[in-house]
């Protein structure tokens, strides 16, 4: 496995690779009506600035294929993607792409993320706080329920 910082043109990718974990991972749960628009929806505007900052993470395989990839919000030093290829779940790809996310953040303030409801465990797992449960306002129109995590250093 080999990491490498994400650019513009990796848009499309790790695009498509977001939108096959949401309809594959997320269905566990979110129904059916939820996922279809969130699936749906095109790369959020921001993406272009995130991916410029120098806050995305890609992993990828031996011969360059995509295993996942992450984003640091370096302004508000939030997470705000972290994907895995659903067919290479439990491989420490996620927990690896966190490290290097978290080698990217303000070691002065805590990490925060919004976490879809499949996820909460996984980022328990490597240190993030429940903070409350919330409905994060999805740029589709879909109002996804999540939880607002931290991570203090």
């Amino acid at each position: 496995m080999q990491f490498r910082t994400g650019t513009i043109d990796d848009v499309a990718p790790l695009w498509a690779l977001r939108t096959r974990c949401v309809r594959e991972t997320c269905s566990s749960h979110y129904p059916p009506k939820v996922i279809a628009p969130w699936a749906a929806s095109p790369p959020p505007a921001q993406y272009p600035r995130l991916l410029s900052q120098g806050g995305c993470v890609v992993a990828e395989g031996g011969q360059g294929e995509l295993l996942g990839f992450g984003v640091l919000d370096i302004d508000g030093n939030e997470v705000d993607a972290l994907f895995v290829d659903p067919d290479r779940g439990g491989q420490g790809i996620g927990q690896a792409l966190m490290q290097r996310l978290l080698a990217l953040a303000d070691p002065g303030r805590e990490v925060v993320l919004s976490a879809s409801l499949n996820a909460v465990s996984f980022y328990q797992r490597q240190g993030f706080i429940r903070e409350r449960e919330e409905i994060y306002p999805h740029p589709s129109g879909v109002p996804l329920a999540s939880v607002r995590m931290r991570r203090p250093w």
